[in-house]
């Protein structure tokens, strides 16, 4: 795709994430209409909403790039470009009126011999991502080769010591995982300022790339959860590694801020093989 092209897909992928964002922040107190629950998540009318409106938005401008999302079209066929939407991350947090939940949109493509260092997305590379807040209309974009960027102004990592660092945590669905990655975790938090869980794995992702938070892991996130946030942190100058699953049931992230590569080794050598 040309770098003309590319930034018009950034332009529409940003519209359509804003667009959406409305709908999420209109609706925040209103009472939500459950399509379905389960133990550990809960799948709202809003959800289907607000992704049928970024794939109209998305379509209007690239009616030939399927859309690959969490609520529909996980099914369809993919080609040399993909998007990847998750409409609303962070459900749970925003089915009960908190106000942390995002809109993800990100732009692949079938990366040349299949495999590169985005190998994990099952041969495809993530070309641009963007990611918007609605509650504090804050958008994160980036597109790959460039900068991060928030609300337009560029963003970057803050390569903070571990005893400084406040590491953001998710244990998916998996008691299993919780259970693994527990003794790592225990020597983890006496050793930095503070743990973090909180429901939402792009914006985690984002908050790393702004030097919020200094690192985010978790063992069991969909490709829709990660696409755009994995880009924004690369390009904030961050790390950011995606494993897919032994038993393909998701993928193992770790993402921080480059100077904790060596002291989060014992915590990431767990999360690899708690992967497969």
């Amino acid at each position: 795709m040309k770098s003309l092209l590319v930034r018009e897909a950034l332009a529409t992928a940003e519209e359509a994430a804003v667009e959406a964002g409305a709908v999420l922040r209109r609706n925040l107190y209103a009472r939500k209409k459950v399509d379905a629950e389960s133990a550990h998540d809960v799948k709202l009318a809003l959800d289907v909403r607000c992704q049928r409106l970024i794939a109209r938005r998305l379509a209007a401008r690239f009616p030939q790039i399927p859309l690959l999302g969490e609520e529909e079209g996980a099914d369809k066929q993919e080609g040399p470009y993909r998007w990847v939407v998750d409409p609303i991350d962070g459900t749970v947090n925003y089915s009960r009126g908190i106000p942390h939940a995002c809109v993800a949109i990100a732009l692949q493509r079938r990366a040349a011999g299949g495999e590169d260092a985005g190998a994990a997305y099952g041969g495809y590379q993530t070309l641009l991502g963007a990611v918007y807040e609605p509650f504090c209309e804050e958008l994160w974009t980036a597109v790959r080769g460039g900068r991060a960027r928030l609300n337009k102004r560029p963003v970057r990592v803050v390569p903070r010591p571990l005893e400084e660092a406040v590491v953001c945590l998710g244990f998916g669905k998996s008691v299993q995982a919780l259970e693994y990655l527990a003794p790592a975790l225990r020597e983890l938090a006496e050793r930095v300022r503070k743990i973090r869980i909180m429901g939402s794995a792009a914006l985690a992702l984002t908050y790393v790339a702004s030097g919020r938070f200094d690192a985010y892991l978790e063992p069991g996130l969909q490709l829709w959860d990660i696409a755009a946030g994995g880009l924004i942190v690369q390009a904030a100058g961050g790390r950011f590694e995606a494993r897919l699953r032994k038993d393909r049931a998701g993928y193992a992230v770790v993402a921080h801020n480059g100077a904790l590569a060596g002291v989060l080794d014992p915590l990431i050598r767990r999360l690899r093989r708690f992967a497969g």
